[in-house]
């Protein structure tokens, strides 16, 4: 099956009977008049996919190409409970697809069986919405209350995603159902320290999954001869410049794998402790010193073996983690899933959920369209979609799979002529230095 054919499939079934169904389903569609659970769907998510910030007026103008005729008050009616917990249900529907590239062509990347960057991103309430989604508090009496945790893991080599599952924002990221997910054997998994588990680390080196991580500043470590060792200390006696040696990871678990580290220019180690004391000052906490001491190394875990995975490459592919934040970025600075024009909860809970649908398909064609570059730079890529979203809502009015093929040719063919990063010498991109290791091999 084509590229093509998954997205076009996956959109057909998700856009149309089943959004019928749960429309039915959830009571959200009672007496079908105006509106369907489809044509709801699809006003929504087209509308918002054209025009992140799309008013009321412009949503029912989208309606209207869709075939439905209704006004913007008509449209503002439907924010409700009910059309919240539709389009919740719509989003985990569409997140059941699986939609798959061919590998892109990295030696790095093809040495795994899929190379999976987690992580997550915070989206504050309002504070009516606690009830669903607990947040965290904060210094402030307004909008502290709840916030929604969006998890997502993100696999490199082929772009399939897993997510975006959402939970409520006080909750760790280590209570996320990806955890419970389980990957191939030969995966590789990168995540940064909010999910660092040693129990979790050692359940991947039982099902044959790789890991790469940074490491907590309080781990106990057990080098090759069994002695113990405070990491900050191990580092100021063992890593001048590099090391990479066999470990027993904690206290408890004793977890076998390989301490990488790095000692890091000055000025570096002098931008991450800026950093890390503007963040706690922020934040009304003091940041302890061994963490500053830590800050001149970049040190890392992994059960990979030297054989697959020199130091230097576990640096760049822990550089690579950066990819899913990059995702985020995209999905709130071009698809404003954190930005609204109402100050009603349920509207703002519906534009969340419809919003986050339109991601997921947009994900789905920036996979068909360009996945396969290397050097694609999804920013571009993205406009070129927003510019061709209601070209794919007409073909969904037209009723016809083949005129949803076409409009997804036409925007894959828009994507496979333009949408790349130009070459950078000074500060080389994350794919030029996951190239340059091709080239040294």
């Amino acid at each position: 099956m084509s590229i093509i054919t998954q997205v076009a499939d996956a959109m057909q079934d998700v856009l149309t009977e089943t959004a019928d169904i749960i429309g039915l389903e959830t009571g959200f569609i009672q007496r079908q008049r105006k509106l369907s659970g489809s044509s709801y769907a699809q006003t929504l998510v087209f509308g918002w996919l054209s025009n992140p910030d799309a008013t009321l007026e412009e949503l029912a103008q989208t309606a209207a190409t869709l075939g439905v005729v209704i006004s913007p008050q008509g449209l503002d009616d439907r924010f409700t409970p009910q059309g919240s917990d539709f389009l919740r249900q719509m989003l985990e529907t569409g997140m059941k697809a699986v939609i798959a590239n061919e590998p892109v062509a990295i030696d790095v990347l093809g040495r795994f069986n899929g190379v999976y960057i987690q992580d997550s991103s915070t989206i504050t309430l309002p504070d009516a919405l606690a009830v669903i989604y607990a947040g965290c508090g904060g210094s402030t009496a307004k909008n502290t209350s709840s916030s929604v945790k969006i998890q997502v893991r993100l696999d490199l080599n082929t772009g399939k995603l897993a997510g975006p599952y959402l939970q409520p924002g006080k909750e760790h990221d280590r209570s996320s159902v990806l955890e419970d997910m389980p990957l191939p054997t030969g995966a590789l998994r990168i995540a940064d320290l909010g999910y660092f588990s040693l129990k979790h680390f050692s359940r991947l080196n039982a099902e044959g999954v790789y890991w790469l991580s940074k490491v907590k500043s309080q781990c106990d470590v057990y080098d090759e001869d069994g002695k113990r060792w405070d990491l900050l200390n191990l580092l100021k006696r063992r890593c001048q410049d590099e090391l990479d040696i066999e470990i027993l990871l904690g206290a408890k678990e004793r977890v076998p794998c390989r301490l990488l580290a790095v000692r890091v220019p000055d000025a570096v180690a002098k931008l991450r402790r800026s950093k890390l004391i503007s963040e706690a000052r922020r934040e009304g906490r003091k940041v302890r010193k061994k963490t500053l001491e830590l800050t001149k190394w970049t040190v890392m875990c992994s059960n990979i073996p030297r054989e697959l995975l020199s130091l230097y490459e576990a640096i760049v592919l822990m550089r690579a983690r950066w990819q899913i934040e990059l995702l985020f970025k995209l999905w709130k600075s071009h698809g404003h899933v954190d930005e609204w024009r109402s100050e009603k909860p349920w509207r703002i809970l519906c534009e969340v959920y419809a919003k986050l649908l339109a991601m997921l398909i947009q994900h789905w064609i920036l996979i068909a369209g360009c996945w396969e570059y290397p050097n694609r730079s999804l920013f571009k890529a993205v406009k070129t979609i927003q510019r061709h979203a209601m070209n794919l809502a007409c073909a969904f009015a037209s009723g016809s799979i083949e005129r949803l093929h076409e409009a997804l040719e036409s925007i894959q063919r828009c994507l496979s002529v333009g949408c790349r990063i130009n070459k950078r010498s000074a500060i080389p991109h994350t794919y030029q230095l996951l190239l340059a290791l091709d080239d040294s091999s």
